[in-house]
């Protein structure tokens, strides 16, 4: 039974992660290219955040009660956009140590390589 519900669990991640469309932003967002997106795609938050402002009225106002499955969806979302932000920062000011590091070291390599070969001979 816990192997079952292991594996639809998996099976509802992965789904989730290609074909939702704000799942597939957020990882194109999270890729080395696509991390100076991170803080701009915040703004997309605003537009889920109206939504789900609009659908908590209309509940207010006698809706039908399944729209606090959209009000919650459009929560997720707007929370999933506003942390993309941060993280891309973190992210990017990493890959951006790293791409240096791996610079200054490749510059070394050369010299030293030369020195080996002067020795050698």
């Amino acid at each position: 039974m816990i192997r079952s519900i292991l594996l639809l669990s998996m099976y509802g991640r992965e789904f989730m992660r290609r074909y939702m469309p704000t799942n597939v932003v957020l990882a194109l967002i999270r890729s080395r290219g696509g991390l100076k997106w991170g803080v701009p795609a915040m703004i997309i938050a605003v537009p889920y955040v109206l939504v789900a402002s609009w659908c908590s009225d209309l509940v207010a106002e006698g809706g039908p009660g399944w729209l606090h499955l959209i009000i919650l969806v459009c929560l997720w979302n707007a929370m999933k956009f506003i942390a993309i932000g941060p993280i891309s920062l973190v992210l990017l000011l990493r890959y951006r140590r790293r791409e240096a590091v791996e610079r200054r070291q490749g510059e070394q390599v050369p010299d030293t390589v030369e020195r080996v070969e002067a020795l050698t001979f």
